[in-house]
């Protein structure tokens, strides 16, 4: 007697099972093959000296934002950040959205202080610095900068799509908390102007 024809969606089923043993993490609701490709649970060995400058921010934190638009309005809010590792441990992602996602309800309205976007990040060892690449489709934003450690800071630096000089600094950094500055120069870094303060906690 023959054997019944397994099912193309139990082949790869199976072809997803056999890749690797998933924690119970991976296997809640919602949980796909691309995200498991994606997620990686630690830095890769090789780099792990030079990739703890933004590996020391893996987890969920907790924002208390204080934002001051370029036309002189300010608007207070909570936000949350999320990072992991990612590409074999030889990348970081973050997420970075405020309002947080429980004060929010229905679709975001299409203004500044309003950010759901995602940062990618990666060490190239060929000019010892970090490329930096944030976008918000909200937004329609894209921005690249280039990293390193200043002292006790970490600074971004880069030009948006405006020519607009943007520095992004982690400063205050401790293993519960840190603090975002981000800043814009009208004359190419010789001043500079405050737009948006987040203090950061620690929450897993």
């Amino acid at each position: 007697m023959s054997q019944p024809q397994r099912s193309e969606k139990n082949e790869r089923n199976e072809r997803t099972i056999s890749a690797g043993e998933r924690s119970p993490a991976q296997m809640r609701e919602g949980y796909t093959p691309m995200l498991e490709a994606l997620h990686t649970a630690k830095s890769n060995e090789t780099l792990a000296s030079k990739l703890h400058l933004y590996g020391q921010f893996i987890g969920s934190w907790r924002l208390d934002i204080d934002m001051h638009a370029l036309d002189g309005s300010h608007r207070r809010t909570e936000g949350e950040v999320h990072f992991d590792w990612v590409l074999e441990g030889k990348a970081i992602q973050d997420v970075w959205i405020y309002p947080a996602r429980r004060f929010r309800t229905g679709e975001a309205p299409a203004e500044s202080w309003y950010q759901y976007g995602s940062t990618f990040r990666w060490y190239d060892p060929a000019i010892d610095a970090w490329h930096i690449t944030w976008f918000d489709p909200n937004q329609a934003v894209e921005l690249r900068q280039i990293s390193r450690a200043v002292g006790d800071e970490i600074v971004q630096i880069g030009e948006d799509h405006s020519g607009l000089l943007r520095r992004w600094r982690f400063v205050d950094i401790t293993s519960e908390s840190f603090t975002w500055v981000g800043e814009v120069s009208w004359d190419k870094g010789s001043t500079w102007k405050l737009e948006t303060h987040m203090r950061a906690s620690k929450v897993s």
